[in-house]
Formats: C-alpha cells, sequence, structure tokens
C-alpha cells in the first residue's frame, strides 16, 4: 500500500470498555510531507490473546485464506474449533470446542450475547464471512462480565466498524456447487465525530445435488437475504456505538424422487425452513477519567427470530424474543489493580407451537388451524419464559506484565431456578519473553430450550421426547504454555493445553435406549470432557509459514446408567497448514489437510430384513482445502477448492427408502455430506467515498 510519510507527531488513545475496544481518536500531525513510498507490512493472521485467558484472535488475513462465506466457514484453516453438520436434510451446524458441542460455546457479537436458542442451529450461516473483521476464540471459563453461560469457551465476532478507513467494498463468490453470493459494505465519516457504515449480503443455491443418489438433496437449497445499518459517534467523552439489521432467509430440501422401493403414490418427503430475525443493540460509554481508564458503559441488545419450519408431517413455530442490558464500571486503581463492577439483564422468551399431522405436508405451522385435509392431527403449545437479573465483580491484578491474577464471581437470579453463583478464576504467569503459563478454573450454566436449540431432531423419523430439564451445571478447568522460541533467525511459536470439563447437570441427547425414539433427559450419572492439544507455527523461510496441530479428546456421557463415549465425536483430530506469499504480496498460495479421528456411532439395531441399522464406529477421514488469491492495488481474485480428496460419509441418510417410518434417521452425520467443491471469487476495494 502507498502512504504519504509524515514528519512527526503521532497520537492514538484507546479505551477498553468492558471487552470492548474502541479507536478515540487516531491523529498525525505533519510537520513536513515526503514523496510517496511503498510500505509492505506482514500481519499475523491469528494472534493468541494477550490477557490471562486462553485463546487466539483471527484476523482478516487469516479469513482471506479460505472462502470464508459466513461464520460456519472461517475455522478451516483453525485446529481448535471444529465445524459439523448436525444434519443431512436441514444444513444445520455446530460448532465443537473441546470436544463439546457448540451450545456449551457462549457466542458474541462485539461482546453482546448472541444467536441463542432457535437461531443455534443455523446461526453460523447468519454471520456473513465479508462482514467480520476479527473472531476472538476463548477456551475455557470466560470473564464473568459478559454472563455464566460460557463453559467450553466464548466465541466473539467483531464486525467492520463505521470508523473504519470510508470507503466500498464488493465480494462476489460463486462455487461448483451452484451456490452464489454478492454481498457489498460501505462506511461514511459524515463529521469528525460521527460515522455510518451498511452491510448487504444475498446468497441463493440456484440447484440442489444428490450427488450419492439416495434420493434426498445431499443439502437444502437456501436463499438468503441479510441487511445492518451502524454508527458511532465519539466526543472523546462520549461514545456511542448502535445499530440494528434484518435477515430473512428460506431453506428447501428433502426428497427429489421416489426410491425404487416406494410406490409412486407415497408422499414425497419435504423440509421447508422460513426465517426472520430482526437484531437491534446499543453501547453508551461515559468517559469519567481517561488516565485511570475510568469509565461507565451501557449496554443493550434486542433480538427477535421468528422461524416456520416444516419436516415431513412435522411442523415447528417459534417466535423467540430476547432482550439484554449490561451497566458497567470499571477503574484503574493503579498500574496493578482494575477493578469492573456490573449489573445486568436477561429477558428471554419463547412462544412455541409444535404440530404432527397427517398426509398435508404443505401446511405450515403457522397456517396450522387448518387441519380440513389431514387425516390426523395434533398441537403441542409451549410458550418459555425466564428473567435473570444479575450482577458481578471482577478484580484484575497486573505485575508489570509478567504476573496477571483475574477473579470474578457473579450472582444472578432465574425466575425458573433461583439464584446461583457463578466464580471465575485466571491467572497468567510470564517469567520471561519466552514462556507464558495459563491456569483458569470457573463454573458455568446454561438455561435448556431443548426444542428450539435441537428443532433440527424433528427431521428423524424418532418420536422427540423431552423431560421436564434442569439447569445445566459445570466446572471447567484448564492449564495451558505458550513458548515463543528463538529458532534459526526466526521464532518457533509453540502451545501446549489441556482442559477438563466436569458436568454436575446436564441436557442429554439419547440415541441409545430406545431405537424408536430420541429422548433429551437429564444427566444420571458422570458426564465430563478432557481435552489435550498442542500446535505449533514456524516461518520456514520468508513468506511462507507452516503450522501443525494435534488434539486428543476424551468425551464420555452416562446414557441410561452406562458411561459411554458420546456418539458422532472424532476421538483425535490432526491439521497442518501452509501459506506462502510472494515478496511483493502479489500472490498468495494456502493449502490444508485436516485428518478427523473416528468414533462411536449410537447403538445399533436390526431392521426388519436382517441386517443392522450402521456399524458401530466411524472410521478416521481426512480433507485437503486449498485456495489461490492474486493481489491488485484496489482488488484481488481467488479460486479454490474444499475437500479435494472428495470423501464423503457413505450414508448420510438411513432409511432414504422409508422416511415415514421411525427408521428414517437423516441426524447421525459425523463427516462430510457432499464432495469435492471448487470455488472463486472477486474481492473490489472501491475506496474512499
Amino acid at each position: 500500500m502507498a502512504l504519504p510519510v509524515c514528519g512527526v507527531g503521532y497520537a492514538h488513545d484507546i479505551h477498553t470498555l468492558g471487552n470492548d475496544t474502541t479507536a478515540v481518536a487516531d491523529t498525525i500531525n505533519a510537520k513536513r510531507a515526503l514523496e510517496e513510498v511503498d510500505v509492505v507490512a506482514r500481519r499475523p493472521g491469528t494472534s493468541r490473546l494477550a490477557g490471562p485467558i486462553n485463546g487466539v484472535s483471527i484476523g482478516r488475513e487469516e479469513l482471506f485464506k479460505a472462502a470464508c462465506c459466513n461464520l460456519g466457514e472461517s475455522f478451516t484453516t483453525n485446529p481448535s474449533v471444529d465445524v459439523s453438520y448436525n444434519d443431512a436434510t436441514t444444513g444445520a451446524r455446530q460448532i465443537k470446542l473441546l470436544g463439546l458441542s457448540g451450545t456449551y460455546v457462549q457466542m458474541l457479537t462485539e461482546t453482546l450475547p448472541n444467536f441463542r436458542g432457535a437461531a443455534a442451529p443455523y446461526a453460523l450461516g447468519y454471520v456473513p464471512g465479508t462482514w467480520m473483521k476479527s473472531i476472538q476464540v476463548s477456551k475455557g471459563s470466560a470473564s464473568v462480565k459478559n454472563g455464566y453461560e460460557s463453559i467450553t469457551g466464548q466465541i466473539n465476532v467483531e464486525y467492520k466498524k463505521p470508523e473504519d478507513e470510508q470507503g466500498i467494498e464488493v465480494n462476489l463468490f460463486g462455487d461448483t456447487k451452484s451456490r452464489f453470493e454478492a454481498n457489498a459494505d460501505a462506511n461514511v465519516h459524515i463529521t469528525n465525530e460521527l460515522s455510518t457504515e451498511i452491510l448487504l449480503h444475498y446468497e441463493n443455491s440456484a440447484e440442489n445435488h444428490d450427488d450419492n443418489d439416495d434420493g434426498f438433496y445431499d443439502k437444502p437449497k437456501v436463499e438468503q437475504y441479510n441487511l445492518s445499518n451502524r454508527w458511532l459517534y465519539n466526543n472523546g467523552k462520549y461514545i456511542f456505538h448502535g445499530g440494528i439489521s434484518a435477515m430473512k432467509e428460506n431453506r428447501t430440501g428433502g426428497q427429489l424422487s421416489h426410491n425404487s422401493n416406494a410406490s409412486s403414490t407415497d408422499e414425497m418427503y419435504r423440509i421447508s425452513l422460513k426465517t426472520d430475525r430482526y437484531e437491534a443493540y446499543a453501547k453508551n460509554a461515559f468517559i469519567l477519567d481517561r488516565e485511570k481508564g475510568t469509565n461507565i458503559a451501557l449496554m443493550t441488545s434486542g433480538s427477535m427470530h421468528q422461524l416456520d419450519a416444516v419436516y415431513g408431517h412435522k411442523s415447528y413455530y417459534v417466535n423467540e424474543k430476547n432482550l439484554y442490558a449490561s451497566l458497567m464500571f470499571e477503574t484503574n486503581f493503579t498500574e496493578r489493580h482494575n477493578l469492573s463492577l456490573g449489573l445486568s439483564l436477561n429477558h428471554d422468551y419463547l412462544g412455541q407451537r409444535y404440530l404432527l399431522y397427517g398426509n398435508n405436508t404443505n401446511t405450515s405451522a403457522t397456517d396450522a388451524s387448518d387441519t380440513s385435509t389431514s387425516t390426523s392431527f395434533a398441537t403441542v403449545k409451549d410458550n418459555e419464559k425466564e428473567t435473570t437479573p444479575g450482577i458481578y465483580a471482577q478484580y484484575t491484578y497486573n505485575l508489570n506484565h509478567r504476573l496477571t491474577v483475574m477473579a470474578g464471581l457473579r450472582a444472578d437470579h432465574s425466575s425458573v431456578y433461583g439464584t446461583f453463583f457463578t466464580p471465575r478464576f485466571h491467572v497468567k504467569y510470564m517469567p520471561n519473553d519466552i514462556l507464558n503459563i495459563r491456569v483458569s478454573a470457573g463454573k458455568g450454566y446454561r438455561t435448556v430450550h431443548a426444542l428450539a436449540e435441537n428443532n433440527y431432531l424433528l427431521a428423524s423419523g424418532r418420536t422427540l421426547l423431552i423431560d421436564n430439564l434442569a439447569q445445566e451445571e459445570a466446572w471447567n478447568y484448564g492449564v495451558s504454555t505458550s513458548l515463543n522460541i528463538p529458532l534459526f533467525n526466526e521464532t518457533l511459536k509453540l502451545n501446549v493445553e489441556y482442559y477438563y470439563t466436569d458436568f454436575s447437570n446436564q441436557a442429554v441427547i439419547d440415541y441409545d435406549t430406545d431405537h424408536t425414539a430420541i429422548r433429551i433427559s437429564n444427566l444420571q450419572g458422570d458426564s465430563y470432557s478432557h481435552t489435550f492439544q498442542i500446535d505449533a507455527s514456524y516461518p520456514l523461510f520468508k513468506g511462507m509459514t507452516l503450522t501443525a496441530a494435534y488434539r486428543l479428546n476424551d468425551v464420555k456421557t452416562t446414557y441410561n446408567g452406562v458411561l459411554k463415549e458420546r456418539p458422532l465425536t472424532s476421538k483425535y483430530k490432526g491439521l497442518i497448514t501452509a501459506s506462502y506469499k510472494t515478496p511483493l504480496g502479489l500472490w498468495q498460495f494456502d493449502a490444508t489437510l485436516q485428518l478427523n479421528g473416528g468414533g462411536r456411532m449410537p447403538d445399533a439395531y436390526t431392521l426388519a430384513d436382517g441386517t443392522m441399522s450402521w456399524n458401530s464406529r466411524f472410521k478416521a477421514y481426512e480433507q485437503v482445502s486449498a485456495q489461490i488469491t492474486r493481489w491488485f492495488r484496489h482488488w484481488s481474485i481467488y479460486v479454490g477448492g474444499e475437500n479435494l480428496t472428495g470423501f464423503t460419509q457413505s450414508k448420510t441418510i438411513f432409511g432414504a427408502d422409508q422416511p415415514w417410518s421411525s427408521d428414517f434417521e437423516p441426524t447421525l452425520v459425523w463427516g462430510p455430506v457432499h464432495g469435492r467443491m471448487f470455488y472463486a471469487g472477486v474481492r473490489i476495494n472501491i475506496g474512499r467515498m
């Protein structure tokens, strides 16, 4: 990039509000302007978090190494986070962290809790990749500032900011699976104090595919419209950051043709999910003492999520509303002592209606009052409400950045579960510039909205049974060591970590006990996760960086009195990534190899023809992805491929020839559901408006 070189005088003031960092001023005084020169910078795509909490920050440089069309596709090169499909008919996906499902990861957007309840199964597709500026992934118990829900960690998404360099960016993308995307964002600095931005996203899968010839689409057709408008006002003493967004998405899938064993008069099994989502947020910060970092911040957010879903003869409708508010005070008594105090309020409301009807598969949940064409009909209404006010205090001691101790305690009162306490403790010790040691321990709680969070299970032919569930509760303990080792005039970055999660209570999804039903019940016995990971990164030569990682999972839960491996969970994962950028930064080459270990399938049973429903275990499999990027002054083009080995799970839908029987099971997905895919795209930066 070309920059004017200025003489002297550079000031950059930053204030931290909770976990939210906002640039307050960035001024340059130029006493003498020199001629334009080229400055080539190399930013690390991934860096470790600086504080006592173990984790990494994934920047745009890392996101650009793959297609990253949405949040769910942004962890291809990350060794800690797995993203997998929940089922083969709806396209529901989930994150796995520390060997456990994404419901135990607290999702944040710019430090505000988000994507709860009914949004969870499909939330990874609600955040367009081009909107993201960075992603922070922290492991273990998090800060008490953000609430009590984090059990295995947090994922915080930072969007592009209104105060960023103004201009327009456009991104166009297409792949060989008939998917097309168009993205655009623009920001304007109206005055020195006021800025705004608009983010736009559209995607459409023009066709459905059935590459494995089972009569079902490999993944649903998705059409999504997404819009966001964000504002910043900053006069130095008061900062306002707020915005609104709206999203509309339609998913359609299911059978495309009858199986040869089915009668031509049989109904076609259809999947339809219609989603409307609206969000608004506002952050207000009052700077009281700049030198001591003393400030008061009021943060609020609200969302409404409506889902109208049809799974064959089953229909589910939910109207979910969430309100969140947090008032926090923070100050540094001295350079060594920091205190944070705060109040919070969270309110969840879910208006739900579940219907089971006979032949009329075209009836949606919102039209369910008309039952004239249904041969059988049943309705279950279940409205869930919970209001939880809370209070917290967190103290941080920092000894010359060599020793950092952070201890927090919060108390919350649920209108459903009563009062509970959440203690969390973190220590970071850095005896020298080479070694970092972190230790953490903390508790987490979570309210389960079982049907909303697992509505994709309605695609199964089994009966879904949900018990009266208690609040989930778990302790998480972790220790990690990171080293920056000088080696051949470069630095070898090595990280070793171990985490243990122990559940006192858990909502257990049981496939094993009854092959005609899926039961979600309270834990009766032990449930835990042991996770060990080692990863290393080293620049082999100028422009070339190699990263390797290995993770071992031991995840077990008690099912019907027997302690077993958690099904559909890989025992291990290996990853190697290589990235090379030419000296002038014109070309970039990226490749990733993943090796996913095998694991347990739910207990099999004997079918009517005498065969077993499935194998007792699934085997290890590998995946390769690669991308080439050509950079120009104001634009870039990229081409790449995913799952280049072409490996797919041999059968993603069990009982595909009998979609109306209890043997129909599309939710046992452990591997890729579609094969080799190639893509191409262009990024355009139009520049200052």
